[in-house]
């Protein structure tokens, strides 16, 4: 569930008259997500998402978000953008939260990813890669190995619950990536979080990008390496070749890799596959049941470090 604030009509009504999008015909609360509350409005001159932004982002990162979408759209890339509001702003306040308009794209997500879709995702990441190279603003990852770190002190004292040796696990993880992860890769903005459910096709054309939350500055091979992650497992927890080979050779139609971006997917596929166990681990320990929080277990991406673990070369990703 991803509406932990609700909103009358009243209050909304009174917010949008801050807008020039018409009146309000409709709206409501959308179930996916599960960082921010968000609504789909309908007005009388077109239809839009309304987020409000819970306690997990920093409304002082909002301009960096809300930035990037116009400048990645300006470049091309089909992606939601900010509505401003009649002072010119792209944020206002409501029900308590900061919120934002947001314009709509058609579309829906993919439950069931197909090769076509692997090769749609692969290139619009390297287009994303391309299009934010002059971007002017930066971020820092919040979630790179530093964040990682806390995320693990905070679950440590407790994973053996989840799993029986996984402490021991994960620490041999930590020591491994400390000693192996790469520093001097190209880098520059990064969506950070591209799974299937921030992808929207028509059919099996991309028909755009959404939720840009964690986007930051980063390796772009690390984000490459966690649309493996997102995009070539299947639901038995096997890495499907055919699909990775097809993401990977997409994506380098776009922006060829270097050879040591090549040779670090693998370490670079472990690492990501442990960020996302580790938040999911994370909230799975420390979120009551029934808090309006979701909560995700933490053991598909157990098995998906464990499977990068056994990772020899780059070609078994089906990258050439």
């Amino acid at each position: 569930m991803a509406v932990y604030t609700d909103v009358s009509e009243s209050e909304l009504g009174a917010f949008l008259k801050e807008y020039s999008i018409g009146e309000l015909l409709s709206y409501k609360g959308i179930a996916e997500g599960s960082e921010n509350s968000n609504f789909l409005l309908h007005t009388t001159s077109s239809s839009y998402i309304l987020t409000l932004y819970e306690k997990r982002v920093d409304k002082d990162d909002l301009p960096f978000f809300l930035g990037l979408m116009e400048h990645l759209a300006r470049k091309g890339i089909s992606c939601p953008l900010p509505v401003h509001r009649c002072d010119g702003s792209v944020t206002g306040v409501l029900a308590g939260r900061t919120a934002a308009v947001i314009t709509f794209l058609e579309g829906m997500w993919m439950r069931r990813p197909t090769v076509a879709h692997c090769r749609e995702v692969g290139k619009a990441l390297a287009s994303l890669h391309l299009a934010g190279m002059d971007f002017p603003m930066s971020r820092p990852n919040a979630l790179d190995m530093t964040g990682w770190c806390k995320l693990w002190e905070g679950s440590h004292d407790h994973a053996d619950e989840v799993e029986p040796g996984l402490t021991a696990e994960v620490d041999a993880d930590f020591a491994e990536l400390e000693r192996s992860w790469p520093k001097d890769l190209p880098a520059g903005i990064i969506h950070a979080d591209l799974f299937p459910d921030n992808v929207f096709f028509l059919g099996e054309k991309l028909s755009g990008l959404i939720d840009f939350y964690f986007a930051c500055n980063d390796l772009y091979a690390y984000d490459l390496a966690t649309c493996l992650n997102a995009w070539c497992f299947e639901k038995d927890n096997s890495f499907n070749l055919t699909k990775g080979a097809a993401l990977l050779a997409a994506y380098q139609s776009v922006r060829p890799l270097s050879e040591a971006e090549k040779e670090a997917m693998p370490i670079l596929a472990r690492g990501s596959a442990l960020r996302f166990m580790l938040t999911r681990l994370y909230d799975w320990l420390t979120i009551p049941d029934g808090a309006l929080v979701q909560k995700r277990d933490p053991m598909e991406f157990i098995r998906k470090v464990r499977f990068h673990r056994q990772i020899k070369s780059p070609s078994e990703y089906g990258l050439k």
